[in-house]
């Protein structure tokens, strides 16, 4: 007899509660009213200047600068490596929208290209088909929580005398090789937004490997000026991209705390994949290249098999999971498929582009559909800084529903 599902009327495996988050503390507290009161509250201010070098120092990268989000970030990086109007920039099908809305909206095509189902980050085979004498720049997004394959794609970048700019909203503090994502192509897009390891509520970050592309993306930020101490005119078409002192105040504050917060959350990984392998089932997690020599997590990512299911999907899978209090989803809409981005609306560039690349309705990538259909589950890297006792919860509700497997599949079947 096994004990009787959650999905079913039975008792929740995991009666533990997952970490709060955001997380703060008493000196971003001070920091703030401090800030309040001072009336200086934008303009490259102490904290704003502060966070910038700290964060910089953390990636060992070479040049860098805050901004208003992490859609901008990816415009100004890709502006400031030499994107043009009319140029071809290669984008994966499965990331979050605003990859794709970020290079249209600076006047690129947008080609998408396939991923590896395993990881979720850009295929580099994929990245080699499409590119044309138009290409001009590439997005490698590391995802969720794996790597894109940076060797092969730098490769790639080098040959065909490419810009890569890394679309790193995921993972603040991940490695490859021992340098920081952010700081293995020409220019790094971070996102400080509500939900990811390094917050501010909203908030961007953007670093460049060479002098001249920190210059303009730092004019395109700061309404046209140079970067201090000079402070003047610098001929290029600026706009207003800045974050605020309050903002990085907080930023401060996660920053204090996120090389062990990505240990934390690493460790953990490392212990449910072990316990995912030994229960063995459907569910594991994705495997680990191991040329990553540190990894950060928006999300654990992970794959499930249905040839291991006994012809159950993977949403009733999850449904049984989540019953059980294994808090656990898919991933992103395909940027093709996104209702959000409907790119055929009046309000997008699309339908006044000539000449596009690919014919987004029509188009069919793979390793996007399998993963975003089939196979590839995440789970928040909220739920990864709980203690082991929650942990070993989260797998017994992995171990409760592999071994109820044919009681999941009556209950949807009678449905």
């Amino acid at each position: 007899m096994t004990e009787q599902l959650a999905l079913t009327g039975g008792s929740p495996a995991v009666t533990l509660q997952s970490a709060p988050w955001p997380i703060t503390g008493e000196q971003e507290v001070q920091w703030m009213a401090e800030v309040v009161q001072s009336g200086k509250w934008s303009w490259m201010g102490p904290h704003e200047t502060a966070f910038t070098e700290d964060f910089r120092q953390f990636l060992g990268a070479n040049y860098a600068m805050c901004v208003s989000n992490g859609t901008v970030s990816i415009q100004c990086a890709l502006q400031a490596v030499g994107v043009e109007p009319g140029d071809e920039v290669i984008v994966p099908g499965l990331t979050w929208v605003a990859t794709a809305q970020a290079a249209l909206d600076i006047g690129a095509q947008v080609v998408l290209v396939d991923i590896n189902p395993e990881t979720l980050c850009i295929d580099p085979e994929a990245v080699a088909a499409a590119i044309t004498p138009r290409t001009r720049a590439l997005i490698p997004v590391q995802l969720y929580g794996c790597m894109c394959d940076m060797d092969a794609l730098g490769e790639l970048a080098r040959k065909h005398d490419l810009r890569i700019v890394e679309d790193v909203a995921h993972q603040h503090g991940s490695q490859w090789r021992g340098s920081s994502a952010g700081t293995l192509g020409d220019a790094g897009s971070f996102s400080f937004q509500q939900s990811k390891v390094l917050t501010s509520g909203e908030g961007g970050f953007i670093t460049c490997r060479d002098e001249e592309a920190y210059q303009t993306a730092f004019a395109l930020k700061q309404v046209g000026w140079t970067p201090s101490p000079d402070m003047k005119p610098a001929g290029h078409y600026g706009h207003n991209y800045r974050i605020t002192e309050m903002q990085c105040v907080l930023l401060r504050g996660g920053l204090s705390r996120l090389a062990e917060q990505t240990q934390q959350r690493d460790a953990n990984v490392q212990y449910l994949a072990a316990g995912l392998e030994k229960l063995g089932g459907p569910l594991r997690a994705a495997r680990r290249d191991p040329r990553v020599t540190r990894q950060a997590y928006y999300a654990m990512t992970m794959v499930f098999e249905p040839e291991k299911a006994e012809g159950i999907s993977r949403s009733q899978y999850l449904q049984a999971l989540t019953a059980e209090g294994f808090s656990a989803g898919e991933t992103y809409e395909l940027v093709y498929r996104n209702p959000l981005l409907n790119l055929y609306d009046r309000t997008s560039p699309i339908p006044y582009r000539r000449d596009l690349p690919q014919d987004y309705a029509a188009l069919r990538l793979p390793g996007c559909e399998q993963a975003k259909n089939e196979t590839a589950v995440v789970m928040s890297h909220t739920r990864l800084l709980g203690d082991r006792a929650y942990l070993d919860q989260l797998l017994e509700a992995v171990e409760k529903v592999n071994r109820g497997l044919d009681d999941v599949k009556r209950h949807f079947a009678q449905l």
